[in-house]
């Protein structure tokens, strides 16, 4: 009886053991595609390519193109719109009257100021990187910590910080109402040409929403224009998608969740120490993050990062590449300061070789289509 079961179960473990080794030898002749395997996956309609890397939980949108904006000129034609421009451009609503909207954020200079933290009124500087202006009618917050909610919010900010235009806003409708050239401007966009606080930033926020970016290679290969993007362009896609986790971020049409998150540069107790979101809601769990920055025109509106402090494509991706949990608090540690700032753990060590980042920079530089700037306005004197 006894030699029967062993005999039995002698058999069972050698045909498992047959049948591991054979699964054994099928999966270790299953070779890893290739890069020209991969870039033929993605020329082809969008819903046939491979599946992005997201992390469970994750609200994220699949790419989409931009189109070419044909209404441009027609809205810059309306009155509310010139109006705005010519607000926008104009020192003469700073306490100085050297300063504008436009200082830090230059139609030359991908509508931002090319600087590590904005400068402004007698000289001081800000804390923080300028974000550019493209494609912000489509943000649902704004500002690095998102302490403004609408567009007319984030127009007001600069005006009457002490470090930027440093104007009183009681004052400037005043200021603004015995300007003659401006008389018919508001009459034009309000039917009156009384000047209020209210319709001066109004004017501003109709006019940023103007700016737009325009078409780049990336969006004619969504298309279907397979030519527009390289191999390496495509593969670093890819990697975007997959191997690199920044589509748990960066996705949709203009490659952002419109959250905030902590890639662990708040610099805790350091010089540079910012705590963004956390300064607006004072929620312990908020310190250290920022709103994710769309990646449209990237190659136009460098430095990056909150504190600007990133002028290479190259090196933001390798940071990322590191994972970015050196200075995360251990378990002690937190809970005797609550307020330490803890990594994100969508961010992990990717492991990227050096093909792997330079492709992905290849694509992230695609990503840049805009090439039309505004001239500036010749806006009222007197």
């Amino acid at each position: 009886m006894k030699r029967g079961i062993y005999w039995s179960l002698g058999l069972i473990l050698f045909i498992l053991w047959s049948f591991t080794s054979k699964v054994g030898n099928e999966l270790s002749n299953i070779q890893e595609p290739s890069i020209e395997d991969i870039v033929k996956s993605y020329k082809k309609a969008i819903t046939e390519w491979p599946k992005p890397n997201i992390d469970h939980g994750v609200k994220w949108q699949e790419f989409a193109a931009i189109k070419v904006d044909t209404a441009y000129f027609t809205e810059q034609d309306k009155p509310n719109v010139i109006l705005g421009k010519m607000l926008f451009f104009d020192p003469k609503l700073s306490k100085s009257n050297q300063i504008s909207c436009s200082t830090c954020h230059d139609p030359e200079m991908g509508w931002q100021d090319r600087r590590r933290v904005a400068l402004g009124n007698d000289h001081l500087l800000g804390n923080r990187n300028t974000i550019s202006l493209y494609n912000i009618a489509e943000r649902t917050s704004f500002f690095w910590d998102g302490r403004a909610k609408t567009l007319e919010e984030q127009a007001s900010g600069p005006l009457g910080a002490h470090h930027e235009m440093a104007m009183d806003v009681k004052t400037l409708p005043a200021k603004i109402q015995n300007i003659k050239g401006y008389k018919p401007l508001f009459k034009n966009a309000y039917g009156t040409e009384k000047v209020t606080y209210d319709k001066i930033v109004k004017a501003i926020a109709d006019f940023q929403k103007t700016i737009k970016s325009q078409p780049s290679r990336f969006d004619k290969f969504l298309e279907g224009k397979y030519s527009s993007l390289t191999d390496e362009e495509i593969y670093g896609m890819h990697i975007f998608r997959t191997k690199a986790r920044c589509m748990n971020c960066h996705s949709g049409k203009y490659l952002t969740n419109e959250s905030f998150h902590n890639i662990g540069l708040a610099y805790y107790k350091r010089k540079y120490e910012d705590l963004g979101l956390y300064n607006i809601t004072k929620k312990a769990e908020d310190a250290g993050k920022f709103k994710t920055p769309q990646l449209r025109d990237l190659t136009l509106t460098q430095p990056w990062m909150h504190n600007g402090l990133f002028d290479s494509l190259e090196g933001v991706v390798n940071m990322y590449n590191s994972g970015m949990h050196q200075l995360d608090p251990n378990a002690e540690k937190k809970l005797a300061d609550p307020l330490h700032p803890s990594t994100d753990p969508l961010l992990q060590k990717l492991n990227l070789n050096k093909e792997e980042v330079k492709a992905l920079v290849s694509f992230l530089e695609s990503l840049s289509g805009t090439k039309y700037k505004m001239r500036r306005p010749e806006f009222p004197v007197e």
